[in-house]
Protein backbone atom coordinates (compact mmCIF):
# COMPACT_ATOMS: atom_id res chain seq x y z
CA UNK A 1 0.00 0.00 0.00
CA UNK A 2 1.14 3.72 -0.72
CA UNK A 3 2.05 5.52 1.76
CA UNK A 4 1.35 9.29 2.16
CA UNK A 5 2.29 12.17 4.53
CA UNK A 6 0.47 14.84 4.79
CA UNK A 7 1.82 18.10 6.40
CA UNK A 8 -0.90 20.81 7.88
CA UNK A 9 -4.38 20.00 8.64
CA UNK A 10 -6.30 23.05 7.69
CA UNK A 11 -9.46 21.99 5.38
CA UNK A 12 -7.50 21.65 2.04
CA UNK A 13 -5.11 19.19 3.76
CA UNK A 14 -7.81 17.11 5.33
CA UNK A 15 -9.79 17.25 2.48
CA UNK A 16 -6.99 15.78 0.16
CA UNK A 17 -6.17 13.57 2.97
CA UNK A 18 -9.38 11.72 2.98
CA UNK A 19 -9.41 11.51 -1.15
CA UNK A 20 -6.02 9.88 -0.26
CA UNK A 21 -7.47 7.70 2.05
CA UNK A 22 -10.57 7.10 -0.27
CA UNK A 23 -8.59 5.88 -3.19
CA UNK A 24 -6.82 3.30 -1.01
CA UNK A 25 -3.56 5.32 0.13
CA UNK A 26 -2.56 4.97 3.82
CA UNK A 27 -1.97 8.75 5.40
CA UNK A 28 -0.52 10.35 7.88
CA UNK A 29 -1.39 13.72 8.65
CA UNK A 30 1.32 16.30 10.93
CA UNK A 31 -0.27 18.95 12.68
CA UNK A 32 0.98 21.59 14.86
CA UNK A 33 -2.31 21.91 17.26
CA UNK A 34 -2.63 18.54 19.38
CA UNK A 35 -6.39 19.31 19.44
CA UNK A 36 -6.77 19.30 16.22
CA UNK A 37 -4.81 16.20 15.69
CA UNK A 38 -6.35 14.59 18.53
CA UNK A 39 -9.67 15.30 16.52
CA UNK A 40 -7.96 13.51 13.05
CA UNK A 41 -7.47 10.42 15.17
CA UNK A 42 -11.16 10.47 16.34
CA UNK A 43 -12.59 10.48 12.93
CA UNK A 44 -12.86 14.13 12.40
CA UNK A 45 -11.91 17.84 11.80
CA UNK A 46 -14.22 19.67 13.33
CA UNK A 47 -12.11 23.27 13.80
CA UNK A 48 -12.26 22.98 9.41
CA UNK A 49 -14.33 20.41 7.67
CA UNK A 50 -17.36 20.31 10.92
CA UNK A 51 -19.59 18.00 10.68
CA UNK A 52 -17.54 15.48 8.22
CA UNK A 53 -16.24 12.06 8.87
CA UNK A 54 -12.68 11.22 8.01
CA UNK A 55 -12.14 7.85 6.47
CA UNK A 56 -10.70 5.03 8.38
CA UNK A 57 -7.43 5.13 6.97
CA UNK A 58 -6.16 8.69 7.95
CA UNK A 59 -4.34 8.95 10.92
CA UNK A 60 -2.46 12.58 12.56
CA UNK A 61 0.44 13.10 14.34
CA UNK A 62 2.40 16.22 16.16
CA UNK A 63 5.58 14.46 15.35
CA UNK A 64 6.63 15.71 12.16
CA UNK A 65 9.38 12.92 11.81
CA UNK A 66 6.78 10.00 12.66
CA UNK A 67 4.80 11.42 9.44
CA UNK A 68 7.47 11.37 6.92
CA UNK A 69 9.09 7.89 8.17
CA UNK A 70 8.61 5.85 5.20
CA UNK A 71 6.32 7.78 2.77
CA UNK A 72 6.12 7.37 -0.70
CA UNK A 73 4.39 10.38 -1.06
CA UNK A 74 4.80 14.02 0.92
CA UNK A 75 2.27 16.27 0.60
CA UNK A 76 2.63 20.06 1.77
CA UNK A 77 -0.35 22.00 2.52
CA UNK A 78 0.27 24.78 4.71
CA UNK A 79 -0.13 28.30 3.82
CA UNK A 80 2.25 29.61 1.11
CA UNK A 81 4.20 32.43 3.08
CA UNK A 82 5.15 29.85 5.92
CA UNK A 83 6.39 27.18 3.33
CA UNK A 84 10.43 28.07 3.66
CA UNK A 85 10.25 28.56 7.60
CA UNK A 86 8.40 24.91 7.79
CA UNK A 87 10.51 23.19 5.29
CA UNK A 88 13.58 24.28 7.23
CA UNK A 89 12.50 22.41 9.87
CA UNK A 90 11.22 19.44 7.81
CA UNK A 91 14.32 19.11 5.24
CA UNK A 92 16.28 16.37 6.80
CA UNK A 93 13.12 14.14 7.35
CA UNK A 94 11.97 14.46 4.01
CA UNK A 95 12.26 10.73 2.31
CA UNK A 96 14.96 10.52 -0.32
CA UNK A 97 12.78 8.51 -2.79
CA UNK A 98 9.39 10.14 -2.17
CA UNK A 99 7.19 12.41 -4.56
CA UNK A 100 6.60 15.87 -3.12
CA UNK A 101 3.55 17.49 -3.51
CA UNK A 102 2.34 21.13 -3.01
CA UNK A 103 -0.98 22.40 -3.01
CA UNK A 104 -0.41 25.41 -1.50
CA UNK A 105 -1.02 27.72 -4.31
CA UNK A 106 0.96 31.66 -3.65
CA UNK A 107 4.03 33.15 -4.53
CA UNK A 108 6.47 33.80 -1.94
CA UNK A 109 7.13 37.53 -0.62
CA UNK A 110 10.35 38.74 -1.12
CA UNK A 111 11.78 36.22 -3.49
CA UNK A 112 8.33 36.16 -5.82
CA UNK A 113 9.27 32.28 -6.04
CA UNK A 114 6.43 29.74 -6.66
CA UNK A 115 6.13 27.00 -4.37
CA UNK A 116 7.69 24.41 -6.18
CA UNK A 117 10.97 26.73 -6.26
CA UNK A 118 10.93 26.94 -2.74
CA UNK A 119 10.34 23.22 -1.88
CA UNK A 120 13.71 22.92 -4.22
CA UNK A 121 15.81 25.10 -3.03
CA UNK A 122 15.05 24.63 0.88
CA UNK A 123 13.90 20.98 1.30
CA UNK A 124 17.01 19.95 -1.22
CA UNK A 125 14.43 17.82 -3.37
CA UNK A 126 15.20 17.32 -7.09
CA UNK A 127 12.61 19.55 -9.44
CA UNK A 128 11.70 15.77 -10.85
CA UNK A 129 10.33 14.89 -7.77
CA UNK A 130 8.34 17.91 -7.06
CA UNK A 131 4.47 17.82 -8.16
CA UNK A 132 1.89 20.31 -8.20
CA UNK A 133 -1.63 20.09 -7.97
CA UNK A 134 -4.74 22.64 -8.81
CA UNK A 135 -7.71 22.86 -9.91
CA UNK A 136 -11.35 23.43 -8.78
CA UNK A 137 -11.22 21.68 -5.71
CA UNK A 138 -12.97 23.62 -3.03
CA UNK A 139 -12.35 21.76 0.11
CA UNK A 140 -15.80 21.06 2.19
CA UNK A 141 -17.14 19.72 -1.43
CA UNK A 142 -14.40 17.48 -2.02
CA UNK A 143 -14.95 16.81 1.47
CA UNK A 144 -18.41 15.91 0.94
CA UNK A 145 -17.32 13.57 -1.85
CA UNK A 146 -19.17 15.50 -4.35
CA UNK A 147 -17.35 14.73 -7.81
CA UNK A 148 -13.95 17.20 -9.03
CA UNK A 149 -11.90 16.76 -11.06
CA UNK A 150 -7.99 18.54 -10.64
CA UNK A 151 -4.37 18.78 -12.40
CA UNK A 152 -1.03 16.86 -11.46
CA UNK A 153 1.73 18.57 -12.29
CA UNK A 154 5.41 17.18 -12.77
CA UNK A 155 7.93 17.64 -15.24
CA UNK A 156 8.33 13.60 -14.82
CA UNK A 157 5.08 12.18 -16.51
CA UNK A 158 5.94 8.72 -14.13
CA UNK A 159 5.87 10.69 -10.55
CA UNK A 160 2.98 12.21 -11.67
CA UNK A 161 1.32 8.99 -12.87
CA UNK A 162 2.19 8.04 -9.66
CA UNK A 163 0.55 10.66 -7.73
CA UNK A 164 -2.15 11.09 -9.70
CA UNK A 165 -2.95 6.80 -8.99
CA UNK A 166 -2.25 7.46 -5.40
CA UNK A 167 -5.75 10.26 -5.06
CA UNK A 168 -7.50 8.88 -8.28
CA UNK A 169 -10.69 8.36 -5.85
CA UNK A 170 -14.44 6.96 -7.02
CA UNK A 171 -15.56 11.11 -6.62
CA UNK A 172 -11.67 12.83 -7.77
CA UNK A 173 -10.56 12.37 -10.96
CA UNK A 174 -6.73 13.59 -11.63
CA UNK A 175 -5.56 15.09 -15.00
CA UNK A 176 -1.80 14.64 -15.28
CA UNK A 177 0.69 17.48 -17.09
CA UNK A 178 3.96 18.27 -17.59
CA UNK A 179 3.56 22.09 -17.02
CA UNK A 180 4.26 22.73 -12.94
CA UNK A 181 4.80 26.66 -14.01
CA UNK A 182 1.11 27.38 -15.77
CA UNK A 183 -0.37 24.85 -12.95
CA UNK A 184 1.15 26.83 -10.01
CA UNK A 185 0.34 30.41 -11.64
CA UNK A 186 -2.93 29.71 -12.05
CA UNK A 187 -3.24 28.42 -8.59
CA UNK A 188 -1.55 31.22 -6.85
CA UNK A 189 -2.96 34.21 -9.81
CA UNK A 190 -6.57 33.52 -9.23
CA UNK A 191 -6.94 34.07 -5.71
CA UNK A 192 -5.85 37.90 -6.53
CA UNK A 193 -8.31 37.80 -9.18
CA UNK A 194 -10.97 36.32 -6.98
CA UNK A 195 -10.55 39.61 -4.36
CA UNK A 196 -11.38 41.73 -7.22
CA UNK A 197 -14.84 39.33 -7.65
CA UNK A 198 -15.20 39.43 -4.57
CA UNK A 199 -15.42 43.12 -4.25
CA UNK A 200 -17.65 43.73 -7.14
CA UNK A 201 -20.45 41.53 -5.23
CA UNK A 202 -19.60 43.50 -2.76
CA UNK A 203 -20.84 46.44 -4.02
CA UNK A 204 -23.50 45.06 -5.60
CA UNK A 205 -22.50 44.75 -9.09
CA UNK A 206 -24.16 42.05 -11.42
CA UNK A 207 -23.21 39.14 -13.29
CA UNK A 208 -22.09 41.09 -15.95
CA UNK A 209 -19.49 42.82 -14.07
CA UNK A 210 -18.36 39.84 -12.49
CA UNK A 211 -17.57 37.67 -15.44
CA UNK A 212 -16.03 40.56 -16.95
CA UNK A 213 -13.52 40.67 -14.39
CA UNK A 214 -13.20 36.40 -14.65
CA UNK A 215 -12.17 37.01 -18.28
CA UNK A 216 -9.51 39.86 -18.65
CA UNK A 217 -7.69 38.04 -15.04
CA UNK A 218 -7.76 34.82 -17.13
CA UNK A 219 -6.13 37.14 -19.56
CA UNK A 220 -3.54 38.93 -17.05
CA UNK A 221 -2.72 35.60 -16.07
CA UNK A 222 -2.90 33.63 -18.87
CA UNK A 223 0.04 36.87 -20.04
CA UNK A 224 1.95 36.24 -16.99
CA UNK A 225 2.07 32.59 -17.23
CA UNK A 226 3.13 32.39 -20.81
CA UNK A 227 6.25 34.92 -19.70
CA UNK A 228 7.69 32.66 -17.32
CA UNK A 229 7.61 29.81 -19.53
CA UNK A 230 3.97 28.10 -19.08
CA UNK A 231 1.96 26.66 -21.89
CA UNK A 232 -0.89 28.50 -22.72
CA UNK A 233 -3.38 25.51 -22.75
CA UNK A 234 -3.02 24.86 -19.14
CA UNK A 235 -5.20 27.88 -18.36
CA UNK A 236 -8.01 27.25 -20.32
CA UNK A 237 -7.68 23.91 -18.35
CA UNK A 238 -8.82 22.49 -14.86
CA UNK A 239 -5.81 24.66 -13.39
CA UNK A 240 -6.64 27.48 -14.98
CA UNK A 241 -10.43 28.58 -16.08
CA UNK A 242 -11.31 25.39 -13.78
CA UNK A 243 -10.36 27.00 -10.81
CA UNK A 244 -10.36 30.40 -11.55
CA UNK A 245 -14.19 30.00 -11.93
CA UNK A 246 -14.70 28.36 -8.84
CA UNK A 247 -12.39 30.55 -6.38
CA UNK A 248 -14.64 33.78 -7.77
CA UNK A 249 -18.08 32.34 -7.96
CA UNK A 250 -18.43 29.96 -4.73
CA UNK A 251 -19.47 31.48 -1.10
CA UNK A 252 -16.96 28.89 -0.07
CA UNK A 253 -13.91 30.95 -1.37
CA UNK A 254 -12.14 32.52 1.44
CA UNK A 255 -10.72 34.77 -1.09
CA UNK A 256 -14.05 35.93 -2.74
CA UNK A 257 -15.67 36.30 1.08
CA UNK A 258 -12.24 38.75 2.10
CA UNK A 259 -13.00 40.52 -1.40
CA UNK A 260 -16.97 40.42 -0.87
CA UNK A 261 -16.61 42.56 3.19
CA UNK A 262 -14.10 44.62 1.57
CA UNK A 263 -16.78 46.06 -1.32
CA UNK A 264 -19.00 46.36 1.25
CA UNK A 265 -16.61 48.98 3.28
CA UNK A 266 -14.68 47.13 5.65
CA UNK A 267 -11.23 47.87 6.18
CA UNK A 268 -8.29 45.32 5.22
CA UNK A 269 -7.60 44.99 9.20
CA UNK A 270 -11.35 44.71 10.00
CA UNK A 271 -11.87 41.95 7.42
CA UNK A 272 -8.66 40.01 8.76
CA UNK A 273 -10.03 40.41 12.26
CA UNK A 274 -13.28 38.43 11.26
CA UNK A 275 -11.36 35.91 8.69
CA UNK A 276 -10.30 32.79 10.25
CA UNK A 277 -8.49 30.96 7.58
CA UNK A 278 -5.55 32.35 5.32
CA UNK A 279 -6.97 34.31 2.33
CA UNK A 280 -4.50 33.58 0.16
CA UNK A 281 -4.58 36.29 -2.44
CA UNK A 282 -4.28 39.19 0.15
CA UNK A 283 -0.70 37.88 0.78
CA UNK A 284 0.24 37.00 -2.49
CA UNK A 285 -1.28 40.07 -4.25
CA UNK A 286 2.37 41.86 -3.59
CA UNK A 287 4.59 38.78 -5.11
CA UNK A 288 2.34 37.87 -7.44
CA UNK A 289 2.72 41.88 -8.87
CA UNK A 290 6.57 42.31 -8.25
CA UNK A 291 6.56 39.17 -10.48
CA UNK A 292 4.65 40.63 -13.24
CA UNK A 293 6.81 44.12 -13.13
CA UNK A 294 9.81 41.57 -12.70
CA UNK A 295 8.39 39.95 -16.49
CA UNK A 296 7.12 43.47 -18.02
CA UNK A 297 3.75 41.89 -18.07
CA UNK A 298 0.19 44.28 -18.07
CA UNK A 299 -1.60 43.20 -15.00
CA UNK A 300 -4.26 45.61 -13.89
CA UNK A 301 -6.60 43.95 -12.31
CA UNK A 302 -3.83 42.48 -9.82
CA UNK A 303 -2.28 45.78 -9.59
CA UNK A 304 -5.80 47.79 -8.40
CA UNK A 305 -6.14 44.88 -6.32
CA UNK A 306 -2.89 45.09 -4.37
CA UNK A 307 -3.46 48.62 -3.86
CA UNK A 308 -7.11 48.51 -2.04
CA UNK A 309 -5.22 46.23 0.21
CA UNK A 310 -1.47 47.53 0.71
CA UNK A 311 -2.25 51.09 0.00
CA UNK A 312 -5.64 51.97 0.84
CA UNK A 313 -7.18 52.50 -1.99
CA UNK A 314 -10.97 51.88 -2.18
CA UNK A 315 -13.13 49.59 -4.50
CA UNK A 316 -14.83 52.11 -5.81
CA UNK A 317 -11.51 53.75 -6.81
CA UNK A 318 -10.67 50.45 -8.14
CA UNK A 319 -13.43 50.37 -10.68
CA UNK A 320 -13.24 54.13 -11.90
CA UNK A 321 -9.06 53.37 -12.77
CA UNK A 322 -9.84 50.03 -14.42
CA UNK A 323 -12.83 51.84 -16.62
CA UNK A 324 -10.71 54.94 -17.29
CA UNK A 325 -7.89 52.94 -18.83
CA UNK A 326 -7.28 53.11 -22.50
CA UNK A 327 -9.23 51.01 -24.99
CA UNK A 328 -7.15 48.41 -26.48
CA UNK A 329 -7.87 45.46 -28.57
CA UNK A 330 -8.93 42.36 -26.97
CA UNK A 331 -6.20 39.92 -27.93
CA UNK A 332 -2.40 41.06 -27.86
Amino acid sequence: MTTAAVFGTGSWGTAFSAVLADAGTHVRMWGRRPEVVAQINAGSNEDYLPGIRLPQGVTATTDPGEAAAGADIVVVAVPSQTLRTNLEGWSSLLPQDAAVVSLMKGVELGTTKRMSEVIAEVGGVDPRRIVAISGPNLAREIALKQPAASVVACVDEAVAERVADACAAPYFRPYTNPDVIGTELGGAVKNVVALAVGMAEGMGMGDNSKASIITRGLAETTRLGVALGGDPATFAGLAGLGDLVATCMSPLSRNRTFGVNLGRGMSVSEVVAVTRQTAEGVKSCDSVLQLAKDHGVDVPIIEQVAAVVHEGRTPQQVVESLLARARKAEVD
